[in-house]
């Protein structure tokens, strides 16, 4: 297999840190060219139906995109440790916190940084207050997050799981915006060092 990957966006962080989290080390790894228009080409467009990173080539020539579609296929191909739900009760507990983690937390964020940071200026027309509505939103999402964390070392299940590599990814790339959760949240702020601190948070990056 094949992972196409940019160390630039933080969608593809996702993946790659889910695969350390597993330890999956046999895919190999292209590095994709955003800033140059690689995944703009009319190859890459007709390999995966849509200029997006991360995307997965299977043996087979079966190409996918989108970081959570992928992290679920490796699940299935390399099962252990289990990061999406041992049973139908717990898949659907993470499928929850990972919905809300993407939609209430990374969405807001990326764009904050999207229509806020400089470097982004040449892939993005920049509206500063989408970046500013971005922060407030991330901000209200991770104190759901904060509340959730207050009875839970992690925030889906008794360990890590995806749900919690979206939300850390999602903060560590908002830093790019100067955004961090507020003093307030000891609960995310607990929880984000440990994130910060595990050996596959370094995959990522």
């Amino acid at each position: 297999m094949k992972l196409f990957d940019s160390r630039r966006a933080p969608n593809p962080r996702r993946v790659r840190w889910f695969m350390a989290e597993k330890g999956i080390d046999d895919i190999e790894i292209i590095d994709v060219d955003l800033f140059g228009g690689q995944h703009k080409q009319l190859e890459y467009l007709q390999k995966f139906g849509a200029a997006n990173v991360p995307a997965l080539e299977m043996d087979d020539g079966t190409a996918i995109t989108e970081s959570v579609a992928i992290c679920r296929y490796l699940e299935s191909v390399y099962p252990e440790p289990n990061l999406f739900g041992r049973d139908a009760k717990e898949t659907a507990i993470i499928e929850m916190w990972s919905r809300r983690a993407e939609m209430l937390v990374a969405t807001p964020l990326m764009m904050a940084v999207r229509h806020s940071h400089p470097a982004l200026a040449a892939l993005e027309t920049q509206i500063p207050e989408i970046a500013e509505n971005g922060r407030q939103s991330g901000a209200r999402g991770l104190k759901l997050i904060d509340r959730r964390l207050a009875e839970s070392e992690f925030i889906a299940a008794d360990r890590v799981t995806i749900a919690d590599i979206l939300a850390a990814t999602a903060i560590d790339f908002a830093r790019m915006a100067r955004f961090k959760p507020p003093e307030e949240l000891v609960n995310v702020r607990r929880w984000y060092d440990a994130m910060m601190a595990r050996p596959a948070a370094q995959a990522g990056v």
